[in-house]
C-alpha cells in the first residue's frame, strides 16, 4: 500500500490553516461551528476519492466505507477524531484522521482493490473538553454511553451536552442505535501523537502502543454557606473553597503514593466575589492508572479525602461520576505487527485515553504513536518532528496493510459478529 506521507503532512497543514493556525491553537471544539467546518473540510477530501460511501451515524460519528473485493466478511476500521480541546495542538486526533484518509486514497487507487472492506471513522467528541465526558461517539458505538448520565452536563456557557448535540442534528437519546456500526468489525487501527515524553526520552521516532490506562472522572460538589468576608470569623466559616483546596492537596499525594496520576483540573466556586466566603464549590477530578485494582484504591482514597476535608470545614460533599474507562490492553497479534512496523522497540502504554479505549474492548485494536517534541499536548505548542511523523505514518500504513492481509486470511480472531 503506497501511503504518501508528504500528502498527509500537506493535508494536516491545510487543516491547521483552516482551523486556527499550525501553532496558534486549534479551533475544532466538538459540536461547535468550527468543528462542523473541519468536518466539511474532511468531507471535501473524501469526495475526491472514487469509491467510498460517506454517512453519519446516530451518535454523530462520520464514516466512509470502501468496499473490499474479496470474499471475506467484515471490515477493518481506521481513523481517529478531528475535534480538539480549546487552543489545542495541530496534530492531536487529526493526525489519525488524515492518515486514515490517505490509507483510503491508497486503497481506492490500488489494483487489485483491498481484500476486505475498510471503513474510515471520525469519532465525535473524543476530547470531552466542553462537557467533561470524553469518547462520546465511540462510547455510544461501544454501548457504554448512558444518556441519563450525561444529558445534564453543561459547558461554561450553560449549554447542555444534549442541546449541543441537537444543534448539529444528533439526538442523544437515539445515539445508542450507532452500536450496530461495529457489527462485522474485525480490527481497528489508530494513529496518534504520543502526547508525552517516553518515545522522545528513548530516542524513538514511533512506537507500538500496548494499551490505554484506566480513568475515573468525578465532579465533587462541596456545600457550605456564603458569607461576608469581613464580618465572618474564620472559625465560623463554612468555606467550600477551603474544603476543596484541602482535598486537592491530599488528592495529589494519592497519585504520588500509588505511582498513578491524580488531577484536580478546576474548582469553580460561588458567589465568586472577592469579599465573600465561597458557599458552593465544584471540583473536577481525574484519576488514571494501568492497574484496575490500584485505580479503585486511588478512587476510594480520593473520595475519602473529600469527605474528611468537608467535615473539617463543616461542609457537605457529594461526588458524581461523569466518566469511567477500564484499562484496555490492545490485541497482542496487532501489537506485534505494529511493533515490527515501527522500530521493534517495546510497546508503550498510553496515559491519555483514546477512542481505541472504547473500541478495544470489543474489537481487536492497536495504536501507533508518533514521537512528541516538545513532549506535551492540549496546548498550541504541541508538535512532532517531520521525521517522526513520516516514520509513524509509514508504520501506520504498514500496520493497516498487514492487518487487512491477516483478517482476509482468517488469521485474526475476536471481531464483532454481524
Amino acid at each position: 500500500m503506497n501511503v504518501d506521507a508528504d500528502r498527509v503532512l500537506a493535508d494536516l497543514r491545510e487543516l491547521a490553516a483552516a482551523s486556527g493556525g499550525e501553532h496558534a491553537g486549534a479551533k475544532r471544539l466538538a459540536w461547535s461551528a468550527d468543528w462542523v467546518a473541519a468536518r466539511d473540510w474532511l468531507l471535501g477530501k473524501l469526495a475526491e476519492i472514487d469509491g467510498p460511501v460517506v454517512e453519519r451515524d446516530e451518535a454523530g460519528n462520520l464514516w466512509a466505507t470502501l468496499e473490499g473485493a474479496g470474499e471475506a466478511e467484515g471490515f477493518v476500521i481506521v481513523g481517529s477524531h478531528i475535534d480538539a480541546v480549546p487552543s489545542g495542538g495541530w496534530l492531536d486526533g487529526c493526525l489519525g484522521v488524515v492518515a486514515a484518509l490517505e490509507v483510503l486514497r491508497a486503497l481506492a487507487a490500488a489494483d487489485p482493490p483491498p481484500a476486505v472492506t475498510v471503513k474510515l471513522v471520525d469519532w465525535a467528541d473524543e476530547e470531552g473538553a466542553r462537557f467533561g465526558r470524553s469518547l462520546v461517539g465511540s462510547s455510544a458505538v461501544a454501548g457504554t454511553l448512558d444518556p441519563d448520565d450525561v444529558r445534564g452536563l453543561r459547558d461554561p456557557d450553560g449549554v447542555t451536552l444534549q442541546e449541543a448535540m441537537a444543534s448539529v442534528g444528533v439526538d442523544l437519546d437515539g445515539a445508542h442505535a450507532a452500536r450496530s456500526r461495529l457489527d462485522g468489525a474485525l480490527a481497528y487501527v489508530e494513529l496518534h501523537v504520543e502526547q508525552g515524553p517516553v518515545l522522545l526520552d528513548a530516542g524513538r521516532l514511533a512506537g507500538a502502543v500496548a494499551g490505554t490506562v484506566g480513568d475515573e472522572r468525578y465532579l465533587v460538589a462541596f456545600g457550605g454557606q456564603a458569607a461576608h468576608a469581613g464580618s465572618t470569623p474564620m472559625r465560623l466559616r463554612r468555606d467550600t473553597l477551603a474544603a476543596a483546596a484541602t482535598a486537592a492537596l491530599e488528592i495529589r499525594e494519592v497519585g504520588i503514593r500509588h505511582d498513578g496520576v491524580t488531577t484536580v483540573g478546576a474548582i469553580a466556586s460561588t458567589p465568586a466575589v472577592i469579599t465573600a466566603v465561597a458557599g458552593e464549590s465544584e471540583m473536577m477530578l481525574d484519576l488514571r492508572h494501568l492497574d484496575a485494582d490500584t485505580l479503585a484504591t486511588m478512587l476510594a482514597e480520593c473520595l475519602d479525602a473529600c469527605e474528611r476535608a468537608a467535615a473539617r470545614f463543616d461542609c457537605t460533599v457529594e461526588a458524581r461520576r461523569v466518566f469511567r474507562a477500564a484499562p484496555t490492553p490492545f490485541h497482542p497479534e496487532l501489537v506485534a505487527i505494529a511493533r515490527e512496523a515501527t522500530d521493534g522497540g517495546a510497546p508503550i502504554p498510553s496515559g491519555p485515553l483514546h477512542d481505541a479505549t472504547e473500541i478495544g474492548r470489543l474489537v481487536p485494536t492497536v495504536m501507533v504513536f508518533a514521537q512528541s517534541d516538545p513532549p506535551i499536548s492540549h496546548t498550541e505548542v504541541e508538535d512532532s518532528p517531520p521525521e517522526a511523523l513520516r516514520a509513524a505514518i509509514a508504520a501506520y500504513g504498514e500496520t493497516v496493510a498487514k492487518t487487512i492481509a491477516l483478517v482476509a486470511a482468517g488469521g485474526l480472531r475476536g471481531g464483532v459478529k454481524a
